[in-house]
């Protein structure tokens, strides 16, 4: 049974008249994401790069019970405010339950993406591979989302706690593209570069546009790495540092899984004196904006 997706008027014209769309998750924008007045900001600020590209954009979520692709008229303050977090796992019971609003993670996005026909689609940082996940076998479902979804998904790299290393051996093994735009390393979301290359470098939306395009298995995804913008980027020592000292607080803790990151977060907003929600406001506009030239592309 097709997941039952329904679109603002907006998308749905956008899409039947094969105009290019861009897909955002909600979580960022939610309580759950960036505090008050920072999400709301997030949210403008995504909308209006990506239509200033010429392309429409469409937030996911689950919002009183229905799998919702693009806003209407005033429903941007409700996506703004407190909110269930929704993998996409938890799409269907979102939906069996009605829940008031569920935020879509990257991987919840991308499920309702798919099911709209989107081919693109901007977040901040993916999840990954956690740190002694040999033990745990942590391993985000976002991974999965973007190998099993035909979406072009364009983030800042994954969160700098996790194991990046293994995060890239992991979507090298299930098939997806890593691309660097205009970029050579893999991003670490605060960072410009992890230390590790990317697998291969893009420098026109058209050619990413391509990879998508022809890639050998059809239902595979692409991942498209943006850096977060120079003048955004914070002290990555500083960072590194915060990281360290945050994981292992989190350990004593007994803080696990999906708890884990804005626990880290958090600490990370705190040792940088809220430093880290202007790069997070950079980062996602980036995102947003470069995703939008993906998706004009991806129309021509």
């Amino acid at each position: 049974m097709t997941l039952p997706v329904r679109c603002s008027d907006e998308v749905h014209t956008a899409l039947a008249e094969g105009r290019p769309v861009v897909a955002l998750e909600s979580t960022i924008f939610s309580t759950l994401g960036l505090p008050a007045p920072a999400n709301a900001e997030a949210l403008a600020r995504c909308e209006a790069v990506v239509r200033a590209a010429g392309a429409v954009p469409a937030v996911t979520a689950v919002i009183d019970g229905e799998a919702r692709v693009g806003l209407s008229p005033g429903e941007s303050a409700r996506v703004c405010g407190p909110a269930r977090k929704m993998a996409e796992r938890d799409v269907p019971v979102a939906l069996a339950q009605r829940w008031a609003y569920g935020a879509s993670t990257v991987s919840g996005a991308l499920a309702l993406a798919a099911a709209a026909g989107i081919g693109v689609f901007a977040t901040g940082g993916i999840g990954g591979v956690h740190r002694e996940a040999e033990v745990t076998g942590d391993v985000s479902a976002d991974l999965d989302a973007i190998a099993t979804h035909p979406i072009v998904t364009v983030c800042a790299g994954a969160k700098a706690f996790l194991d990046l290393a293994r995060t890239l051996e992991h979507l090298e093994t299930a098939g997806v593209p890593v691309l660097g735009w205009r970029h050579d390393w893999f991003p670490a979301f605060y960072t410009r570069s992890s230390g590790l290359p990317v697998p291969h470098r893009v420098e026109t939306a058209a050619e990413v546009a391509a990879v998508l395009r022809w890639r050998t298995r059809p239902e595979r995804g692409v991942l498209l790495t943006v850096p977060i913008p120079e003048a955004a980027e914070l002290d990555p020592d500083a960072i590194d540092a915060a990281l360290d000292a945050a994981l292992i607080d989190a350990a004593a803790a007994g803080v696990r899984g999906a708890a884990v990151t804005p626990f880290v977060l958090g600490r990370i907003a705190e040792v940088t004196a809220g430093g880290s929600i202007p790069a997070n406001l950079a980062l996602a506009e980036s995102n947003a904006a470069v995703a939008a030239e993906v998706a004009v592309a991806l129309t021509r």
